[in-house]
C-alpha cells in the first residue's frame, strides 16, 4: 500500500526526443549566437567585399516606396553581408533597425515577432505581427527558411583559414626577430662581449646574438676563414605564406561576388569594369529583388530596386560599337532601296532595339 501510495505521489518524468521543438530552437539559436559572424570579418578582404555591397546598395534607384533610404539602403547591406539577414520594424516614422529578435512560424514561415529595437539609453523590447516587419534574408536553406546565413557562415572553412593565415602573419612581425643576426666575432673577455651585446641592441633596437669564433670553429687556426652574419629571420617563403593567403582572399571574394581580378594589381580599365559588371549583375540585383520582393508584400505597393543602371554595370563600349553597327547598317540599306519597314524587323529579330 505504501509503495502504491508513493508511486501515486511521484511526479511523472517526461522526456523529449532529439528532434523535438526544443532541438529545433537550440539549433536556431547556435546559429545566430555562435556561427554567424566568423573572426574573419576582422580582415580588410571582407570589410572590403562589405563595403561594395554597402555602396552598391546606397546608389541604387529605389521606385514605389519612401521607406528604404539611401542610409537605411546602405545598413541593410551591412547587416545581410555579415549576418544573412536584416529585420527592420515598419513604423509610422519609417523603418527601425532590430538588433536582436524571436520568430514564430507556420509552414515555416514568420507569423510574429519579439524585437529588440536599439536606443542611446537602452533598448526596448517590441512585440509585432510578421506584416509589420521587413525581414530580408538569403542563403536560406529547407531546414531553417526563416533564418539567413551569411557568405562567410556558407565559406567558413576558407574565411577560418584567411583569419589564421593573417593573424599568424600580424604575431610573427610583432614578435619574430626580423632583422636580426649571429654576427661571429673573436673571443674576449666575458665583460667586453657582454658590453658588446648590449651596445648592438642600443643601437639597432633588435635582438643581436654575438659568439666568438673559437666556439663555432672549434679553435680551429684560421677562426675568422669561412665566417659570416647568420640571418635569423623566419623564412615564410618556405611555408607558402603568400600563395596560402592569395588562395584564402581570392576564395572570399568570390563568396561575396566580386571576381578577384578586381584586387589584381596588374588589372585595367576592362577588368575592373566586368568586374563590377558581375557584382551587380550577379549579386548585388538579385539580393534587391528580394527586398523588392518583400518590400512590396509588407508595404502593399509596387516596389523596384535596380542596382545596374546606377553603377554603370553595363557595356557601355559594346553599346556603342553596336549603335555604329545599326547605323552603317541603316546607310548601307539606304543606299541599297531596302524600305526602312524590312530594316527595323530585321532588327526587332537579332533584338538590337533592347
Amino acid at each position: 500500500m505504501l509503495g502504491w501510495l508513493r508511486n501515486k505521489l511521484r511526479p511523472i518524468e517526461a522526456r523529449s526526443s532529439g528532434t523535438g521543438y526544443t532541438a529545433q530552437v537550440m539549433a536556431a539559436r547556435d546559429s545566430f549566437i555562435s556561427g554567424r559572424r566568423g573572426v574573419a570579418e576582422l580582415t580588410a578582404t571582407v570589410q572590403s567585399c562589405v563595403s561594395l555591397w554597402e555602396g552598391g546598395f546606397a546608389m541604387a534607384d529605389v521606385s514605389g516606396t519612401d521607406l528604404l533610404t539611401r542610409q537605411t539602403m546602405a545598413m541593410i547591406a551591412r547587416a545581410v553581408a555579415l549576418n544573412g539577414e536584416a529585420v527592420y520594424l515598419i513604423t509610422d516614422l519609417g523603418l527601425v533597425p532590430v538588433t536582436d529578435w524571436e520568430v514564430t512560424t507556420k509552414d515555416g514561415k514568420p507569423r510574429a515577432y519579439r524585437l529588440s529595437i536599439p536606443e542611446a539609453g537602452g533598448g526596448r523590447t517590441v512585440t509585432a505581427l510578421a506584416p509589420e516587419v521587413l525581414h530580408l534574408r538569403i542563403g536560406t536553406d529547407n531546414l531553417t527558411p526563416w533564418i539567413g546565413t551569411a557568405p562567410l557562415r556558407r565559406s567558413s572553412l576558407t574565411g577560418a583559414m584567411l583569419y589564421a593565415v593573417e593573424s599568424a602573419l600580424s604575431e610573427t612581425f610583432e614578435n619574430a626577430p626580423l632583422g636580426s643576426q649571429i654576427v661571429p666575432l673573436p673571443d674576449t673577455g666575458a665583460e667586453d662581449m657582454a658590453s658588446m651585446r648590449d651596445a648592438f641592441r642600443g643601437r639597432r633596437g633588435s635582438t643581436l646574438v654575438i659568439e666568438g669564433v673559437a666556439q663555432a670553429t672549434a679553435a680551429g687556426m684560421n677562426p675568422q676563414i669561412g665566417q659570416s652574419p647568420d640571418q635569423i629571420s623566419p623564412d615564410l617563403s618556405k611555408s607558402m605564406t603568400a600563395e596560402t593567403l592569395a588562395a584564402a582572399r581570392e576564395g572570399i571574394l568570390m563568396a561575396y561576388g566580386v571576381l578577384p581580378s578586381l584586387v589584381n594589381r596588374a588589372a585595367t580599365g576592362p577588368a575592373v569594369r566586368e568586374a563590377q559588371r558581375q557584382l551587380a549583375i550577379w549579386t548585388l540585383q538579385p539580393i534587391a529583388a528580394l527586398l523588392a520582393e518583400e518590400a512590396a508584400t509588407k508595404l502593399g505597393g509596387l516596389v523596384e530596386i535596380d542596382t545596374i543602371r546606377p553603377l554603370q554595370a553595363f557595356d557601355a563600349g559594346g553599346r556603342a560599337r553596336a549603335l555604329s553597327a545599326i547605323v552603317k547598317t541603316i546607310a548601307e540599306a539606304k543606299e541599297a532601296g531596302i524600305p526602312p519597314g524590312a530594316v527595323s524587323g530585321a532588327m526587332r529579330m537579332v533584338d538590337w532595339e533592347k
